[in-house]
């Protein structure tokens, strides 16, 4: 059974790297909408589009809100 939870630590490593990469992936994407809405609004865009990408960027926080938690309990574990 030892070795049966080694391997499972092994591949648990692998995967929250891989959550970490896309989490990283994914908070530069958020930081990109952010920037692009700012520039909607300084030069007086369509509320409505810069309403969509609110919507998007928002989209992008609570996948990341959802990758941090599977990362933060193997962290404290």
């Amino acid at each position: 059974m030892g070795a049966g939870v080694s391997r499972t630590v092994d591949m648990s490593e692998q995967e929250q790297a891989e959550i970490r990469l896309e989490f990283a992936r994914l908070k530069q994407e958020h930081a990109d909408f952010d920037a692009a809405i700012n520039a909607m609004i300084a030069t007086g865009c369509d509320p409505l589009q810069v309403q969509r990408m609110k919507k998007k960027k928002l989209a992008l926080k609570d996948r990341l809100s959802a990758l941090e938690d599977r990362i933060i309990p193997d962290i404290i574990a």
